[in-house]
């Protein structure tokens, strides 16, 4: 598993890729053949909010046929983007869901050919839960978007959260306790400013302690023991971090 990162795609930048896309896709597949995407993830927080700068690639739902996928390729080549700049590799991921589409809105349409729909508010919150990864940017987006939407005076409620989560995966029952203990806190506190700033510090303190470890022990890291690694390694820095009792009563 990497936790390398590199800054390639952000608002500014992301409609013009997309743009170029369309027009590329266009003269692979005619006008006559539209294709529709679904953005998710990073990419739909830069299109919908504006507490993010940058996201690493485009994640996204679509049916990749052969033209779109040259596209996809031409437009990389054409900006020097990482091989799979925009993917669909989120399908094999637990936070894929098939009722994503009746859920995403309408965001833009590229060339008459491209027609591109995002996820917001409570469900890409209830998309961020079910992923809920400490150590990227999961747990942060959920408290910005909560903060943009009480900024807007639109609130989100946790009764709104509750109907997304069961709409695209059915309920709670393959969450992580940790992710349910993280949303139900987050609406008890309120204070969303001060709740981002601190989540955004924990988060970059866990991909700290993830590349060091990474670093220590190649190819150990795997998404599925990644969790309890870091579990173990932040209860490493707390018992280092610990001053012993006697030294404190020396001292005094």
């Amino acid at each position: 598993m990497s936790t390398e990162n590199s800054n390639v795609i952000n608002k500014s930048n992301l409609d013009n890729y997309l743009n170029e896309l369309s027009k590329a896709y266009k003269k692979l597949a005619g006008r006559n053949t539209p294709v529709e995407i679904i953005l998710i993830g990073g990419a739909a927080i830069l299109e919908n909010y504006g507490f993010r700068d940058m996201t690493t690639d485009v994640d996204a739902v679509y049916t990749a046929s052969s033209a779109l996928k040259e596209a996809i390729n031409l437009v990389g080549d054409q900006y020097s983007l990482p091989n799979g700049w925009l993917n669909d590799d989120f399908k094999k991921t637990a936070s894929y869901s098939k009722e994503l589409y009746r859920y995403s809105v309408p965001y833009k349409t590229f060339n008459q050919v491209l027609h591109i729909r995002t996820v917001t508010s409570e469900y890409l919150i209830a998309m961020k839960l079910r992923s809920a990864r400490q150590y990227k940017n999961d747990l942060s987006d959920i408290v910005g978007i909560l903060n943009e939407h009480q900024k807007r005076g639109e609130p989100i409620t946790f009764e709104q959260v509750d109907i997304a989560v069961k709409n695209l995966y059915g309920g709670w029952d393959d969450f992580e306790e940790a992710a349910i203990r993280f949303i139900k806190d987050t609406f008890a506190n309120g204070d969303y400013e001060r709740l981002y700033a601190i989540t955004k510090d924990s988060e970059k303190e866990a991909k700290g302690l993830l590349v060091q470890f990474e670093s220590d022990y190649p190819k150990v890291l795997k998404t599925e023991n990644v969790s309890s690694v870091l579990k173990t390694l932040r209860a490493k820095r707390t018992g280092q971090n610990k001053t012993p009792k006697h030294r404190n009563e020396h001292e005094r």
